[in-house]
């Protein structure tokens, strides 16, 4: 429901006859949704649910004992939220296409996609290791998460803010994720620079929860 919500608050309500970089609004916003669905469903998915085995089930312990290396572990948890994350954004860029049939699905889009789930999937795994308490969690996302909602490229354009906004803005993934999937699927000249800077964050993040969970296992 959320990305619904979304499309028609800014899609059909504020964004009606507005145009951007010529070409509509709704254009503009739908590629922003399905980044933001992707990062919230990916994010929960993994990390939520990791968070709830480790300290309310306590099942995540006999994981640690299991003959499985960490690399392993560290990965499959970050999967189920990237499986979960691709399954609410395919059926959001099903709906897209009526929507919008001017937007173009080809397989760099879906590549896009796919790094995206996998960057905020290790995300929600990494918090949920450093996660002392559920509070914790609930935290990390009003901290990280809802700012990334409305300043990552998604409900405008990034050429709008400030130069120094704009560089700041940059240091969010969400933004990178955002203006790939936008270029795949509107065709334009797809920004490489953003592409290499989703897959350092998701090397970094999978790094570091690595890290995270070699404390956990000492």
């Amino acid at each position: 429901m959320s990305p619904l919500l979304y499309l028609m608050a800014f899609g059909w309500g504020l964004g009606r006859g507005i145009s951007i970089n010529g070409m509509s609004y709704l254009e503009f916003v739908i590629p922003g949704i399905i980044a933001l669905t992707a990062m919230n469903t990916s994010f929960n998915g993994a990390g939520i649910r990791l968070n709830v085995d480790r300290l309310y089930f306590r099942s995540f312990d006999e994981s640690l004992m299991a003959p499985v290396s960490d690399i392993s572990l560290l990965i499959g948890r970050s999967m189920i939220g990237m499986i979960r994350g691709l399954i609410s954004s395919s059926v959001f860029v099903m709906l897209a296409l009526t929507i919008a049939p001017s937007m173009r699905i080809e397989p760099l889009f879906f590549v896009v996609l796919l790094m995206t789930c996998m960057t905020f999937a290790s995300m929600g795994v990494l918090a949920a290791l450093l996660a002392k308490s559920h509070e914790d969690m609930a935290t990390f996302s009003s901290l990280i998460l809802i700012p990334m909602t409305f300043l990552g490229g998604t409900f405008f354009s990034l050429s709008q803010v400030p130069d120094w906004l704009r560089l700041a803005l940059y240091i969010l993934p969400l933004t990178h994720s955002s203006a790939c999937l936008r270029a795949a699927a509107l065709s334009q000249p797809m920004p490489w620079g953003s592409f290499i800077a989703i897959i350092l964050f998701m090397s970094a993040f999978l790094i570091l929860g690595g890290v995270a969970l070699r404390r956990l296992s000492e």
